[in-house]
């Protein structure tokens, strides 16, 4: 059941444990996000922090707003859905948020999140709205800054949007490029991760998510 706890203690709904069931949990994903990121820049051509937006599949969506439009059938505002944004929150503090920013190799800490909120869109899909600040802000300027967007455990299914996942909010150095590169894992490791993850619940191998890194590079555009 640790698979289980672990969705709805980070999902914060618990009719998704009956819609999962209580078979043996393989290394396959049980939510599946497209993701979008802004990144942001402030205090003279820093970069200050990143603006994700997660959208749900219908599955998740529909379990997640069941019985929540209380202020009109069938629309949900975001007062109706701020106590499930609070859970959500909360639970991914546990992960990090499923963020993982770097400078070149070297890992970087993200502030608490602020400006968070879940909305329903027009194609009836549940959405989550989060800013995640740098810590330490970067020079615009600095090469190498990139970050992943990926549950590691591959519970949740991260994919970025095909058009235009990565933007670059107000204020980014003109000629500042973003783009998301593949990091393929190589055939054996993605084996014996595959089969640690099969050990460890109880079921068969399955796929492990790769990691597809987003780039920030502004080094062109400071030379310019």
């Amino acid at each position: 059941m640790g698979l289980l706890r672990t969705i709805v203690r980070l999902m914060a709904i618990a009719a998704l444990a009956h819609a999962v069931g209580p078979a043996p949990a393989s290394a396959h994903p049980h939510v599946w996000v497209q993701a979008e990121t802004t990144v942001l820049f402030g205090n003279g051509s820093q970069i200050t922090g990143l603006t994700h937006k997660w959208t749900f599949d219908e599955f998740y969506t529909a379990m997640a707003i069941e019985g929540l439009d209380k202020t009109e059938k069938g629309k949900f505002t975001r007062q109706d859905l701020a106590e499930l944004t609070k859970t959500n929150m909360e639970g991914l503090k546990e992960f990090g948020y499923f963020t993982f920013p770097k400078l070149a190799d070297r890992d970087l800490e993200m502030g608490e999140p602020v400006d968070a909120y879940l909305e329903v869109g027009g194609d009836k899909q549940l959405s989550l709205y989060f800013t995640l600040p740098l810590k330490q802000p970067l020079l615009a300027e600095a090469k190498g800054f990139n970050f992943a967007v990926v549950d590691p455990s591959f519970f949740i299914a991260f994919e970025w949007v095909k058009a235009n996942p990565i933007k670059l909010g107000a204020g980014a150095p003109a000629g500042c490029i973003a783009k998301v590169q593949g990091q393929e894992r190589e055939p054996e490791e993605a084996k014996k991760l595959g089969d640690a993850f099969a050990k460890e619940f109880g079921g068969v191998p399955g796929g492990i998510s790769s990691s597809e890194r987003a780039i920030v590079d502004c080094s062109q555009a400071a030379a310019k």
